[in-house]
């Protein structure tokens, strides 16, 4: 069982830098793994993974996310891998469904919007690029990643359904506008309401990472 030594992590198969089919497939096979979570080196399940609260203001919208459970992060399939001297390049295509309850109000591009309740977001096909700059540390002889920082983008090519229940106070006919209105122009209204979304799902992606990176050398990670 990988979980009985908290030092190792056999699911990830060593590869040289330039090697990049290699990286991609490495990559590829630990996506499951990561996802179904490690106990023994502390690192939390990313499939479901469970977020808290996200809350944002976006240009006059109130946002405010709680109690999500985002599934189908195990399905991702691993577009490149690129490994650099201080920076690891990753390019993910992932479909997923948010569900949790949600308070908005303001303005949704050109509309009102109000509401309180429980809802879904399906995404299908978001490609999510994510930077990584890295050092290293040594301890006892061996050398570890450290993540220094990390930044991000994302842009789906499939399409993304939203179903906001409750809206303008349980008003049937006026939501069913507004969401006939989002989910015909679903492109606009993710690139509007999904940042803060999308970072916080790459920030516990990232933590778990660092999680992995604190403990396995990167002899075990990596032929250079």
């Amino acid at each position: 069982m990988i979980e009985s030594d908290p030092k190792t992590a056999h699911f990830i198969k060593p590869c040289h830098r330039n090697d990049r089919a290699c990286l991609k497939l490495s990559a590829q096979a630990a996506v499951p793994i990561l996802a179904k979570g490690i106990p023994s080196l502390g690192m939390k399940p990313l499939d479901p993974m469970d977020m808290e609260e996200v809350k944002a203001n976006r240009a006059g919208l109130m946002m405010h996310f709680t109690n999500t459970k985002v599934l189908g992060l195990k399905h991702c399939k691993v577009l490149d891998l690129v490994r650099a001297t201080d920076s690891t390049t990753i390019t993910l295509k992932c479909s997923v469904a948010l569900k949790g309850s949600y308070s908005l109000g303001g303005k949704l591009l050109i509309v009102d919007i109000s509401g309180v309740g429980p809802y879904t977001i399906f995404i299908h096909d978001i490609v999510v690029k994510v930077k990584l700059n890295v050092g290293e540390r040594e301890e006892q002889g061996k050398r570890y990643w450290t993540i220094n920082s990390w930044k991000h983008s994302a842009d789906v090519t499939g399409q993304v359904r939203f179903n906001f229940h409750n809206l303008f106070n349980g008003n049937v006919a006026l939501a069913k506008q507004i969401l006939d209105y989002a989910n015909q122009n679903w492109h606009t209204i993710f690139e509007e309401v999904s940042p803060p979304i999308v970072t916080a799902i790459v920030s516990q992606i990232v933590n778990e990472t660092t999680k992995l990176f604190n403990q396995i050398p990167i002899d075990d990670l990596a032929l250079d």
